[in-house]
């Protein structure tokens, strides 16, 4: 069984027992959270999409840790002209268990 949940403006799809990194949500580790903007479930085949969100399903999920992504370098040129930015960033992410869809 697997759902799409709209998760900070993000759709993403989630198992049960799977991990997922999302972005940074307010709140502890070891906190139960949960997701109820779910757009569409499948059970098995049968597919149930939500116009816009199901009715009555929910995500919920525990929070492992706040973690950081991969650096990423943000290079500026202008030729001829000497100028050069160099300028790095890495988002933050939660890790977060997925417990139960339903």
């Amino acid at each position: 069984m697997y759902a799409i949940v709209e998760i900070a403006g993000q759709q993403t799809k989630v198992e049960n027992g799977k991990f997922i990194y999302a972005s940074k949500l307010s709140g502890n580790d070891g906190d139960a959270v949960e997701f109820t903007n779910v757009l569409l479930t499948d059970d098995n085949g049968t597919i149930t999409l939500g116009a816009p969100f199901v009715d009555g399903i929910k995500v919920t999920g525990k929070i492992l840790g706040n973690v950081k992504g991969d650096k990423v370098i943000v290079f500026k040129k202008k030729r001829r002209k000497g100028y050069r930015k160099k300028n790095g960033h890495r988002q933050h992410f939660t890790k977060v268990l997925i417990e139960s869809i339903g």
